[in-house]
């Protein structure tokens, strides 16, 4: 249960600060990226071609099912953030499996990896709504019912992001220290691969999408 307690970690300097990053956090995060790219450049290719290859079938099919998503959730605005959507989906599915290949760690096992998708689909969100309605509009909203209820209709919004992220980072770890556990308790003789399918298969599917549904509504809600 040593990987859940020790944590890799490199410091250094930066502008004065004392700063402190971990790094399989973001080796592991590269590792991912490195893998987006790769499967892009592969769907990608020789697209001209009037029989498409299975790469890119793959492909498109997903492109149409996160563009039909995205219709049905954000309607008119849907091409603007079907990217945002596709992406952010994938990215956190394969983060969310790399915990089954030995020796490496899920980047959202780490607070920081789902905070800061949190964070940055609350500027998407509240950009969208400005944008929509004009700041005069938007800022009018969080005074609705009552002016006092303003400070309220604010905590409510920054509550969004520690809920969706502490959501996503609690699910992964949670699985991660029950691997853990029950690794420690039978010696991983038949129960912890299961498990390992399980969480990061099947519940890592599961909270990716979640994740991306959230952010999504988030954005309909508000840019309506």
């Amino acid at each position: 249960m040593e990987d859940l307690t020790q944590v890799a970690t490199y410091s250094f300097e930066l502008f004065g600060r004392h700063m402190t990053v971990n790094t399989a956090t973001i080796l592991n995060t590269w590792l991912v990226m490195a893998v987006l790219i790769v499967l892009s450049l592969v769907a990608t290719r020789r697209t001209k071609k009037r029989i498409p290859n299975p790469a890119q079938r793959i492909a498109e099919v997903y492109v149409s099912s996160m563009d039909k998503l995205t219709r049905e959730t954000l309607e008119t605005t849907s091409r603007s953030y079907m990217p945002l959507v596709a992406t952010m989906f994938l990215f956190l599915v394969l983060c969310n499996w790399l915990g089954i290949i030995p020796g490496l760690a899920e980047p959202t096992k780490d607070l920081n990896t789902p905070l800061s998708l949190g964070i940055m689909g609350f500027f998407i969100t509240h950009t969208a709504a400005i944008r929509e309605k004009g700041i005069a509009t938007y800022l009018k909203e969080y005074c609705q019912p009552f002016f006092i209820m303003a400070p309220l209709n604010v905590i409510g919004e920054l509550a969004k992001v520690v809920s969706i992220s502490f959501r996503l980072f609690g699910n992964i770890l949670g699985g991660a220290i029950i691997i853990a556990v029950v690794s420690h308790m039978i010696y991983s003789l038949v129960l912890p691969p299961f498990l390992y399918v399980f969480f990061s298969l099947f519940v890592g599917t599961i909270q990716a999408f979640v994740f991306t549904m959230l952010t999504i509504t988030y954005i309909a809600v508000a840019t309506k």
